[in-house]
C-alpha cells in the first residue's frame, strides 16, 4: 500500500488534502488515478486508508475510508540526538537512519570542529524536513521526527533535559548501567572530535562522557551506533 503524508490541518470532515509535492509524486511518478486506495499519515501518529477522489495540478482530494494502524510502532523512548553538522550526504544519512531508528528529535550542532558552517539555515532546514518525510514514508512510522535549526553547542548543553550522554573518543567511561530511563539526550561530535573545553563544559552540565570501547568511529557511524545502542538499552529494540 502506497503511503503519503499530509499535515493534521489537511484532515477535515472525512476528507484529506494532499499538497503539491505529494500530488506530483502520486500523479506523475506513481501514476495513481481516481478510485485507487492509498494510506496517509498525519505526522502526529495517526494513519488512514483513503480513496482518491480528484487529482488536480496542485492537490489531491481523498475520502477517508478508515483509520489504520501504522506499520511501525513508535518507540517508548523519548530520544533526542544532537549531532555536529556534517558534510552533505553524511548528515543526510544520519537523518534517514534517525527516523528509521525511532529518534524523537534531532538537533544539528555548531561545534568547534564541525565540518560545516551553514550560510542559509532556513533553506537547509526545509531540505532536511523533506528528507525526514521521505524516510518516514518508507519506514512505516506515522509520527514525524522533529528536526530543528542548528544551535550552538554551549547553548544546547545549557538547556538539555533528561539523562544526558556525550560520546567521545577519549576521556570517557564505558556505557553506564542505569535503570530504565525514557528521556535521553545523546550528543555526537564531528569527524575531528571534541575540543577538551567542550567535553569539560558538557561534564559540568551533567553529561556523562561515554567512549565505545576505545574504538575510533566515523561521525555518521558513531551516530547510528549510538541510536541503536540506546534503543536496545532503553527503547524498543529487544
Amino acid at each position: 500500500m502506497r503511503r503519503f503524508y499530509a499535515p493534521t490541518e489537511n484532515f477535515n470532515t472525512g476528507k484529506i488534502t494532499l499538497e503539491l509535492e505529494e500530488t506530483r509524486h502520486l500523479r506523475d511518478v506513481l501514476r495513481l488515478r481516481e478510485g485507487e486506495k492509498i494510506q496517509v499519515f498525519d505526522g502526529a501518529g495517526k494513519e488512514f486508508l483513503g480513496a482518491i477522489e480528484t487529482v488536480s495540478k496542485k492537490e489531491t482530494q481523498l475520502k477517508i475510508i478508515k483509520e489504520v494502524s501504522p506499520t511501525a510502532a513508535e518507540s517508548n523512548l523519548d530520544l533526542t540526538l544532537a549531532v555536529a553538522l556534517l558534510k552533505g550526504e553524511k548528515f543526510d544519512l544520519v537523518l534517514q537512519k534517525a527516523v528509521e531508528l525511532g529518534v524523537t528529535r534531532l538537533i544539528p550542532l555548531n561545534t568547534k570542529r564541525a565540518d560545516v558552517k551553514l550560510k542559509d539555515g532556513e533553506k537547509k532546514l526545509e531540505r532536511w524536513r523533506k528528507i525526514v518525510i521521505e524516510a518516514t514514508k518508507q519506514c512505516g512510522r506515522a509520527k514525524l521526527m522533529q528536526i530543528e535549526s542548528p544551535v550552538d553547542f554551549e547553548k544546547f548543553i545549557a538547556l538539555a533535559d533528561g539523562t544526558k550522554f556525550l560520546f567521545a573518543e577519549k576521556d570517557g567511561a564505558s556505557f553506564p548501567t542505569l535503570e530504565d530511563d525514557k528521556k535521553i539526550v545523546a550528543i555526537i561530535g564531528a569527524e575531528g572530535g571534541w575540543e577538551d573545553a567542550e567535553i569539560e563544559a558538557a561534564r559540568e552540565k551533567g553529561f556523562q562522557i561515554v567512549t565505545f570501547g576505545g574504538r575510533i568511529l566515523r561521525a555518521e557511524t558513531a551516530a547510528i551506533s549510538t541510536m541503536a545502542v540506546l534503543q536496545n538499552r532503553f527503547g524498543d529494540f529487544v
